[in-house]
């Protein structure tokens, strides 16, 4: 019967009080009458009969708990709303934190088994770039780890005769990399072989979206002719609606269709990677044989793969280093914030306990058990955990689009949503936190000591000071609280610390445009310095404009090509950083920008390729090769031809403010070379003016439409929005982990007032005698006030221990502000102590209005 009697713990121990003994005698009966299989079929019916009655007991009691928790809550409904409200904005800010970090650090890229596919770079000392072609072709013939390896490069293409003529992103891939990717386009065909020769025809595949807003979601589009920089292509098909790749910008694919010259350089870098690794491979042998690979290519070629190694990363782990402390920063302080909620609700649920102890000891006296009583409290605690998850979700939906600027721009998926898969978390925070804040305060409420709410007087009555629980909820309130705001003043002035950098140029005042020029239509140079020409003569007659000019690519928005540098006729080593960055700008363009000189002049007209190759070179530059010494008139090697320095510039941050940038090389845009070079070619337009961007920007449109009708004008923007945009990021983490903080500054204060407040009620007729025996209003003032600071004070201590190792830990996004920042740390500490006094005034004022004398009739 030991088994039986066990199995009856299924039902609830009420049940078993009332009908455990018969259902034991009557089993017990039925037993003796039974033997062999007939008593196995017995204890099976029994076994089923037990668990489906007890789910049915189980049942009715949660409906029953579920009645009495509506009837209780509707007659406090500030205590549910704020309950609600507490829970809401602890599940909601976890909800939506997680749901973004998920996305870009924990699941799966939207690929066929993204577990195995890896990103390869070449890895030159200290640093990673792209593969040339020529080291790719070898890496994908002499690798064995791989079941497959694929290539894709960048393409930024205008789409014209589709109405306005277009500034296209997407990619140029091998025919090979959808099918590694297990991707097939939702209409038509992926890429074959022959789209992939040399000379083959272009074919084209379209995104979704481009898909529907420039060709109206035709199905008859396959086939149809299209123009991309004045090259004929067909359409051959469209892709998924939820693929992107290689960024979320990607509108359009072409074949890679490498020609035989560009395996000739092995410095030609410009390649990203990608391969499968093969079944029962492992990342390490995969990392082993590359470096056996980069040994055999070093030896093969010393002079153009000296030192340069192979890098072998997960794909899913591209995200960058900031990225990733970003939302773990943000990740952590949203579970501060449910931390606080939870301590403040069981606060709160064991205020109210006590409140209602009379209550629940009239209950106790009558019959009612302990495991009840418990249910019906516990169950109370998550109906407010529920409704409270409800609102997180809906306030955790309403900060996706904020928290969206945090994802990555080049992390191939679409952007966050709320899925299955985030409302499984949002459950489980919603019923871990209805346990957190509400099993502890049942289990007091139903301990035997309740029994004492039967009696009256203060005696019966548990003081502020009798309530060590309490007591500790409040300083871990106040210790997270004040983790996040020292949190958020570190990277508040870390903030403040990269807009006050200077970029080395003047961003106010001018607008940015981009007129790419399609190949081959401008291959020729002279071709492009028509355009240009024209170009800038019109906008510098317009009113208001005072400087214009081209540049290749614009600081912080492209980086330029890193060319190795060649000084006094020998080559130096790229693995020990001689390289530079390349631009080519026309005459003005440091003017515009108000970048100033240094030494010398700036490139002219005259700088023609039948003149003196000349360059305008930036500071680190000289330091880095001529230190100490006139640069003027000294020449070097870089970019297939010999160039004489003729003026110097000051440096400027073309990597953005928190990251250095390499030396700078500016060539006279008219010495680029025919047909070559032509992804350098001009194309960022930059003007000074006075006017407003409205007035200014259709004449702008007006201009190079009449110097050329197929010409897209694309990514129009003023350049102090480019400079606002690099700290972006950082500036949605400053005002989420704020409004965190906030949020915890709030709750830790209501902590306070909430335990002073039920301290002082059950403390009136202590007070009262004190009064009544001389005590003046200063000490009972002051006596609250003490009770709170030794609170805060407690809290104070462990949350700038804590603030500080928090500091620690994100030092990498200070931006060289250190983890013990003073003004970081004294705003917070001055910031918990003007909260304590806020939450502590009116409890002590109400202390203070104690009436001795109707206090002691109470008593």
């Amino acid at each position: 019967m030991r088994l039986y009697r066990a199995l009856l713990h299924l039902y609830p121990a009420a049940f078993r009080t009332e009908y455990g003994e018969e259902m034991c005698g009557v089993f017990s009966a039925r037993k003796r009458n039974t033997s062999g299989l007939s008593r196995v079929a017995l204890w099976a019916e029994a076994f089923f009969d037990t668990f489906f009655n007890a789910i049915t007991v189980h049942w009715d009691l949660f409906r029953q708990d579920l009645r009495y928790a509506a009837r209780t809550l509707s007659r406090a409904p500030g205590f549910a709303l704020t309950v609600i409200l507490v829970a809401g904005l602890g599940i909601g800010a976890s909800t939506a934190v997680f749901t973004v970090t998920d996305h870009v650090l924990i699941r799966p890229l939207p690929f066929a088994s993204p577990q195995s596919l890896v990103k390869l770079w070449e890895s030159p000392p200290g640093y990673r770039m792209e593969a040339s072609p020529a080291n790719y072709r070898d890496w994908k013939s002499m690798s064995t780890a791989f079941e497959a390896m694929s290539a894709f490069r960048g393409l930024s293409v205008n789409l014209v005769g589709q109405g306005q003529p277009e500034r296209l992103e997407g990619a140029s891939v091998t025919a090979d990399l959808f099918p590694m990717l297990g991707v097939q386009p939702a209409l038509g065909r992926s890429f074959a072989p022959e789209d992939d020769r040399e000379g083959a025809a272009g074919t084209l595949l379209l995104s979704h979206r481009l898909w529907q807003t420039a060709f109206g979601g035709d199905p008859g589009v396959l086939g149809r002719p299209v123009r991309l920089d004045d090259s004929p292509y067909v359409i051959i098909g469209v892709m998924p609606r939820d693929f992107h790749f290689p960024s979320r910008d990607a509108e359009l694919w072409t074949p890679m269709r490498f020609a035989a010259r560009e395996f000739e350089d092995r410095n030609d870098n410009y390649l990203h990677v990608i391969a499968r690794l093969a079944p029962g491979i492992t990342l390490e042998q995969a990392r082993e044989e590359m470096r056996v690979i980069a040994a055999r290519l070093e030896h093969a070629y010393p002079k153009e793969n000296a030192r340069t190694g192979i890098t072998v990363n997960p794909l899913r782990d591209e995200v960058s280093r900031q990225a990733r402390l970003l939302l773990a920063v943000l990740f952590a302080a949203a579970i501060c914030v449910l931390l606080i909620a939870c301590t403040n609700l069981a606060n709160l649920l064991l205020a109210r306990a006590l409140v209602r102890r009379k209550e629940l000891a009239v209950r106790t006296s009558l019959g009612a058990g302990r495991e009840r009583m418990l249910r019906q409290l516990l169950t109370e605690s998550l109906v407010l955990a529920v409704l409270g998850g409800v609102f997180g979700v809906l306030a955790a939906r309403a900060a996706l689009p904020l928290l969206t600027m945090l994802v990555p721009q080049s992390l191939p998926a679409p952007e966050p949503f709320i899925d299955l898969r985030v409302l499984i978390f949002a459950i489980f925070l919603t019923a871990l936190t209805g346990l957190g804040f509400g099993v502890v305060p049942a289990l007091r409420a139903t301990s035997g000591a309740a029994a004492s709410g039967l009696r009256e007087g203060s005696r019966g009555g548990v003081g502020g000071r009798k309530e060590p629980l309490r007591s500790a909820l409040v300083i871990v309130e106040v210790t997270l609280s004040v983790v996040l705001l020292v949190s958020a003043g570190l990277l508040i002035r870390a903030l403040w610390r990269l807009q006050a950098t200077d970029p080395g140029f003047r961003s106010e005042g001018v607008l940015t445009l981009r007129t790419s020029l399609p190949m081959p239509k401008y291959e020729r140079t002279a071709t492009r310095e028509q355009f240009y020409s024209r170009v800038l003569s019109e906008v510098r007659e317009l009113p208001g404009v005072s400087h214009a000019a081209y540049i290749s690519f614009l600081p912080m928005v492209l980086r330029g090509g890193i060319w190795p540098v060649s000084v006094g006729g020998h080559i130096q080593d790229r693995a020990e950083s001689h390289t530079a960055s390349l631009r080519f700008v026309t005459p003005g363009f440091f003017t515009a920008l108000g970048i100033p000189f240094r030494l010398g002049r700036d490139v002219s007209e005259a700088d023609r390729r039948e003149s003196l190759f000349v360059a305008v070179v930036s500071e680190s530059f000289v330091r880095r090769y001529w230190p100490g010494e006139n640069p003027l008139g000294r020449s070097f090697q870089f970019a297939f031809q010999g160039r004489t320095v003729v003026g110097v510039v000051r440096d400027i941050r073309v990597r953005g403010l928190e990251r250095n940038s390499e030396p700078q090389v500016y060539l006279p845009y008219k010495q680029v070379p025919d047909g070559g070079l032509s992804w350098y070619a001009p194309k960022d337009l930059v003007i000074r003016s006075f006017t407003q961007t409205g007035t200014l920007l259709p004449a702008l449109r007006r201009i190079i439409r009449s110097a050329d009708p197929e010409q897209p004008v694309s990514d129009v923007r003023m350049l102090a929005e480019i400079v606002e945009a690099d700290t972006a990021p950082r500036r949605v983490q400053v005002r989420v982990l704020g409004a965190f903080a906030a949020v915890a500054f709030l709750l830790a204060g209501i902590g306070i007032h909430g335990l002073l407040s039920f301290t002082v009620s059950h403390r009136a007729q202590e007070i009262g005698v004190r009064m009544a025996l001389g005590a003046q209003s200063s000490d009972i003032f002051g006596m609250v006030l003490r009770q709170s600071l030794l609170l805060a004070g407690a809290g104070v201590v462990l949350g700038v221990a804590l603030g500080y190792a928090a500091g620690r830990a994100m030092q990498a996004l200070l931006a060289g502000v250190t983890p013990g920042d003073t003004a970081a740390f004294a705003a917070a500490v001055g910031l918990s102590l003007v909260m304590t006094m806020l939450g502590s005034f009116l409890p002590a004022l109400r202390a203070v209005r104690v009436d001795p004398a109707t206090v002691t009739r109470a008593e």
